[in-house]
């Protein structure tokens, strides 16, 4: 294939037909693993704590997950066709420049969720070096009060963060052992969790007796749709670099039936057993405990706290390379990939997950759905919206492989950018930014502006729809003109 080398390198070129492996049950495994994860526990546990009952949750979970898989298969059809990566497939919307502007706002989102998967498995450690030594958790603080960083927490964390960057300089092949190894653990874990939240509540009974906390049918749509949100928020980032994995799927098939068969059922099912055991801990403790690291620190066995946690760091250091750090080490690739190899993309993407705080975005189940999980989805979703208008309405599904590489082709529009596409993506986050804004404590609400601030509780939705629509009518516009 004739290409410039300035925009292609070994982990950027097309997969040819004949290399590729990946059959019905490696997606469907390939979500399974993803779905069992702390944050997917969390997320669940979050609900609740918000005010839903059991069943509002898993439905809200459920019916989030559905509307993700949407666009995933859309996107994914790309990878799965052509062979090519998600930074790649961007150019053809946003040119082979401007391709730059999503896989860097997504590259960052990854980032900021190695911080968070980084920040569980250093307060694992923490749990089990202050049971052993409980002048651990009471080190002096040293860092500024704004911050909101124990020193305790802040030494284990930087430490799991080196675990991390270790792994990265070794490269990936060193993390199957430990991907294996969480496929085989976090499940028992799961149905461990289950078996004592059924036993410490005497019965499935009193846990699916708790009741929803909202008083109003008001108040429950009020946070039912920004929970909504959040929910499809959770997986947009993949919903777009879908090509990444995609790209290795034999046929059409085995994608789609994959990854239908993975997501939406193990996220739902996952989520069920942060939704029992976190109603059992208000059972149990009078107080609702939606972090399973701290609810782990609760029981009073050394021995069953310390394997608990080295388990949680374990499993947390395998999700965060296979999720956290691949992508993003494709889309800084993306940036340079005579310069940037996987290893420099990952050690950037250490740096900026340190740099997020990701201690402050999961302090509160709050500030987890509405500052991170529907901040992020507000950028995301604008971007998913341009690439599934323009591969299938403005491209019918045709792409010309060679010119996505090249500055001669057709996707170099205006030296390397397409105007259009980032018009479209600004239309779309902008609707979105007062919401935000309001969200954050830097803008008020007020009786003049709660409609458009009403509007950030959808900014995945309208971000996606906002910007798809303005692209093609952009787009279809100047095809008229010439």
């Amino acid at each position: 294939m004739n290409t410039d080398s300035r925009f292609s390198n070994e982990d950027l070129a097309a997969i040819p037909l004949e290399k590729r492996t990946w059959k019905t049950w490696n997606f469907a495994a390939l979500w399974i693993s993803m779905s069992l994860c702390i944050p997917t526990y969390m997320l669940a546990s979050s609900l609740i704590e918000g005010g839903m009952n059991w069943w509002e949750s898993i439905l809200t979970i459920f019916l989030g997950n559905s509307i993700v898989l949407i666009p995933m298969l859309l996107n994914g059809h790309a990878g799965a066709k052509y062979g090519i990566p998600f930074p790649v497939f961007a150019r053809a919307s946003f040119g082979i420049l401007g391709a730059n502007l999503p896989a860097i706002l997504r590259a960052i989102v990854a980032c900021g969720w190695f911080g968070i998967q980084t920040w569980i498995g250093g307060y694992a450690i923490f749990q089990i070096a202050k049971i052993w030594w409980p002048g651990f958790a009471e080190l002096s603080v040293v860092f500024p009060t704004s911050w909101g960083l124990e020193t305790g927490p802040a030494i284990t964390f930087f430490l799991f963060w080196l675990l991390n960057m270790y792994v990265v300089h070794l490269g990936v092949e060193s993390i199957r052992k430990l991907l294996v190894f969480k496929a085989i653990f976090l499940p028992v874990a799961a149905l461990s969790l289950l078996c004592w939240a059924i036993w410490a509540s005497n019965g499935l009974g009193p846990i699916l007796d708790q009741p929803s906390k909202f008083t109003s049918n008001e108040q429950f749509w009020s946070y039912f749709f920004p929970a909504l949100t959040g929910m499809v928020g959770f997986w947009a980032t993949l919903s777009l670099n879908i090509p990444d994995f995609t790209r290795y799927a034999k046929s059409q098939r085995d994608q789609v039936v994959g990854q239908v068969l993975g997501l939406p059922p193990a996220m739902t099912l996952f989520a069920f057993v942060g939704v029992a055991v976190t109603s059992a801990t208000a059972i149990v403790f009078g107080q609702t405990i939606w972090d399973p690291v701290v609810l782990a620190g609760k029981f009073s066995s050394p021995i069953l706290v310390t394997f608990a946690m080295l388990a949680v760091a374990i499993s947390t250091l395998a999700t965060n390379i296979a999720a956290n750090i691949v992508s993003p080490a494709n889309d800084f690739s993306n940036l340079s990939p005579s310069r940037i190899d996987f290893k420099m993309g990952g050690y950037i993407t250490g740096v900026i997950g340190i740099l997020i705080f990701p201690w402050k975005l999961i302090a509160d189940p709050q500030g987890y759905i509405f500052k991170w999980l529907l901040a992020y989805s507000s950028l995301l979703g604008p971007i998913g919206g341009i690439m599934i208008a323009d591969y299938f309405f403005i491209r019918h599904k045709e792409l010309k492989v060679e010119d996505l590489y090249r500055s001669t082709g057709i996707y170099w529009f205006r030296s390397g950018f397409n105007p259009w596409a980032i018009l479209s993506f600004v239309l779309g986050v902008a609707l979105n930014v007062p919401g935000f804004l309001v969200e954050i404590g830097c803008l008020e609400k007020t009786d003049s502006n709660s409609f458009v601030v009403g509007l950030y509780h959808y900014a995945w939705f309208i971000g996606f729809f906002v910007s798809a629509l303005s692209y093609l009518f952009f787009m279809r516009s100047k095809m008229k003109v010439q």
